[in-house]
């Protein structure tokens, strides 16, 4: 896994992210950025991230980087992925879950919370032809086709739950093995391979 490399203010590492990266190092901004890291950028309140990203961008840094924002709001998340970040979370968020933002954006995938998620997929179900095919159902269960149709219209778990009429739980098993059986690495892509913009593999 590549190192964790925390740009702040003030060159220090918060509490939260010594412990859920305890190799992990600070430093300001300003400083060059070298070697294979993923970047994790803070944004403090009053400061737009998509700000911050372009002009990391432009001074010619290719590592992936990571937004961490102390007042998160889903437009300054957008904008910030527009701008080219590779996950967008909350500043305060537990150890737990920024080792899980790690391993996603590490593995090339985008880290977005789950209201931004559903906005987007949401939007991409109304941009698009219903129910195009390539396919994609044919190694799904009658229930996973289910799931993957909602999931496609930008439901949360537990709205699928409550859909379908099962667990929360039992949606979770249902989107893991969707997405192994159509070599998606998210939601997102999911809900793309469902609406015939990508194909499975």
């Amino acid at each position: 896994m590549a190192e964790q490399l925390f740009l702040s203010a003030d060159g220090r590492l918060r509490d939260t992210w010594r412990t859920a990266f305890p190799a992990a190092r600070a430093q300001r901004p300003a400083e060059p950025l070298v070697g294979d890291v993923l970047v994790w950028v803070l944004v403090a309140p009053g400061e737009k991230a998509a700000r911050q990203i372009a002009a990391l961008r432009q001074r010619g840094v290719a590592q992936p980087l990571i937004v961490l924002a102390d007042e998160p709001g889903e437009d300054d998340a957008l904008a910030a992925l527009t701008a080219g970040a590779s996950g967008y979370c909350n500043s305060h968020a537990a150890p737990e879950v920024l080792s899980q933002v790690a391993t996603v954006v590490g593995n090339g995938g985008l880290w977005v919370g789950q209201g931004l998620m559903q906005r987007l997929l949401a939007g991409a179900a109304r941009l698009l032809p219903p129910n195009p095919s390539d396919g994609w159902a044919d190694t799904l269960t009658e229930r996973e086709r289910e799931v993957a149709h909602a999931i496609a219209r930008g439901a949360s778990n537990k709205e699928v739950a409550r859909e379908l009429a099962i667990t929360e739980r039992t949606v979770k098993a249902h989107v893991g093995a969707i997405l192994e059986k159509l070599g998606a690495r998210d939601r997102l892509q999911l809900s793309l391979i469902v609406n015939g913009v990508e194909s499975s593999r």
